[in-house]
């Protein structure tokens, strides 16, 4: 399928959707956001990673304020809930491990749309702002959510109330994404994890997000029993018979997914 605000391409399992708005940072309209969903619901079961990145010198700085008119009578609780929450959990509930590799400023909504990816690479010279209360608002698109989990308590409300400028290696050192990569690597390295992920074991990698999503919340029992439960379902792949053939023959596995 063609989109107007997207660039697409799936070459050996990696699906590569990139944000392309850059006269605006690639900032979220309606029309992308219902196209960014869409994609990575189709493109998402045919591929075995997903990257999500932006064109230009922005991977996104967060909500169109210029779309649809005055922003100000936007029915913001309804734009949430039926067209950002479609689209984080598109994200977040990918059938395969979701990278953002954020190539520069991530704002607003922008920023927490790449937290809600399974890792985050960023390039030197991004940034991350939770830059909401600069207009008078408080995070939303999961970052209330994310953020706390990923770096503490602490320093998510002081990053939501001060809507300072988190620099890649900050954010880094933080533990808000997993890495920083100077720029003139940048690309090379993102690509070269995606097909690390794609030649990999993909029933394994679903059942360590789920394990780690639900861990939020389990108690150690209910934990130990959810990990025998998702290791029996692993236990019963190719995936599995060919890693440990693989070891034994002191060879590369070649995963086939299933």
């Amino acid at each position: 399928m063609d989109y107007d605000t997207l660039s697409t391409s799936e070459i050996d399992g990696v699906g590569v959707i990139t944000l392309d708005r850059p006269e605006v940072m690639n900032a979220l309209n309606k029309q992308m956001r219902a196209e960014l969903t869409h994609a990575l619901a189709d493109i998402g079961s045919r591929v075995r990673v997903l990257v999500l990145t932006g064109a230009g010198r922005a991977f996104c700085s967060g909500q169109d304020l210029g779309d649809g008119g005055n922003a100000t009578q936007i029915d913001l609780e309804r734009t949430l809930r039926e067209e950002y929450e479609p689209m984080l959990r598109a994200i977040y509930d990918a059938p395969v491990p979701v990278i953002a590799a954020v190539n520069g400023s991530a704002a607003g909504a922008g920023a927490n749309l790449a937290l809600a990816a399974d890792v985050v690479i960023a390039s030197e010279s991004a940034s991350f702002i939770q830059a909401f209360t600069r207009i008078g608002l408080i995070p939303d698109a999961g970052g209330t959510w994310f953020l706390p989990r990923q770096i503490g308590f602490a320093r998510a409300m002081g990053t939501m109330l001060f809507a300072d400028r988190i620099t890649a290696r900050q954010a880094e050192d933080w533990g808000m994404i997993w890495e920083a990569v100077p720029d003139t690597a940048f690309l090379l390295h993102w690509q070269q994890r995606a097909r690390a992920l794609a030649d990999g074991p993909t029933v394994a990698y679903r059942n360590i997000r789920r394990a780690l999503r639900k861990s939020l919340a389990n108690t150690l029992d209910e934990q130990l029993k959810l990990e025998a439960q998702l290791q029996a379902e692993a236990g019963k792949t190719r995936d599995f018979r060919e890693g440990v053939l693989a070891f034994l023959e002191k060879r590369t596995a070649q995963f086939e997914g299933r």
